[in-house]
């Protein structure tokens, strides 16, 4: 078994064929085919369906591993380029957009201090980018607590309120408070259930007595936030989703919604390399320094709590 075999694997589960695999590889078919064969004969078992074109069981199982020992190897690089002077290599971020919007210019803006570190930046949703952080493609998320994972460090950065957000338009613009039972009356464009702030939502509801009506579920703040803005419904959202440069908007503040916490999150094995330990000592710098310039964001003393959103203490 060699590494060259192990990155044939899961260049096939991430490219989904064996000529995908090899253009990522930068290589020819046959090559990657040999990979495979030499490996299923050395581990006695078929790792990959040919017929169905995807990974067996099997072949999962070593994928998972291969990709751990590709962390190692990129981790044996970053230490040793850093040893004895800066950080040095890629740091692989993945953030939420909300967040992203007015973070990631600052922590990029900082990271000049590092001038040997590249950061690679993926936005997505906390849904898209935990998997993500599970097999490796990125080292450091920032995401919607609760992330209820022992494999993973979790540490809070900041609170952030939640606002009802509408169209001029909307009946609900003519107020600027209302209680979640009047926000109730009217169907609203919230996010899919399990998700993080579903979860706050919903549990918000509860306490109160009510169910929120689903008008559409959407996976993704900003596009919630973006159909609020077209006069599509009312959402409730974070209010860093809330761009200052869009006019045509009113928020509602509920008192019954609770903060959202948001945090960063990496594998406790292997750890954080060099690089990605500087973006994140800059994340904890610009957060303490201008979190608070941000409407609606708290920094202090950040607790979530497990199948809530959290508290600031």
């Amino acid at each position: 078994m060699d590494v060259r075999q192990l990155s044939a694997l899961v260049a096939i589960a991430d490219h989904g064929t064996f000529s995908a695999a090899a253009r990522a590889l930068f290589t020819v078919q046959s090559n990657v085919s040999g990979h495979i064969a030499r490996l299923e004969k050395e581990l006695g078992t078929t790792l990959v369906d040919r017929q169905r074109g995807e990974l067996t069981e099997e072949g999962a199982i070593v994928v998972e591993h291969a990709r751990a020992i590709q962390r190692e190897l990129d981790a044996i690089g970053s230490d040793l380029a850093s040893r004895g002077t800066d950080a040095a290599g890629d740091a692989r971020i993945g953030v939420i957009g909300t967040t992203g919007r007015w973070l990631m210019p600052q922590v990029l803006t900082l990271l000049r201090r590092y001038p040997r570190v590249r950061a690679l930046v993926a936005e997505g949703s906390t849904s898209s980018l935990l998997p993500r952080l599970a097999n490796g493609q990125l080292e450091l998320v920032v995401v919607h607590l609760p992330v209820d994972d022992p494999d993973l460090r979790v540490e809070p950065l900041f609170a952030e309120d939640l606002v009802v957000l509408v169209h001029r338009s909307h009946p609900l613009s003519d107020h600027d408070e209302l209680p979640l039972k009047a926000i109730a009356a009217h169907p609203l464009l919230l996010p899919p259930p399990g998700t993080a702030l579903r979860r706050i939502i919903d549990r918000a509801a509860h306490n109160v007595g009510v169910t929120l009506r689903a008008q559409a579920e959407i996976d993704g703040v900003r596009l919630l936030s973006s159909l609020a803005f077209d006069g599509y419904g009312a959402t409730i959202v974070p209010a860093t989703a809330v761009p200052k440069w869009v006019g045509d908007f009113h928020r509602v503040r509920v008192p019954e919604l609770p903060q959202r916490v948001v945090g960063c999150a990496y594998r406790r094995r292997p750890g954080l390399s060099p690089p990605a330990r500087a973006a994140l000592e800059v994340m904890r710098e610009v957060v303490a320094t201008r979190g608070e310039r941000q409407p609606g964001v708290h920094v202090g003393n950040v607790v979530p709590l497990t199948g809530r959103g959290g508290a600031l203490l």
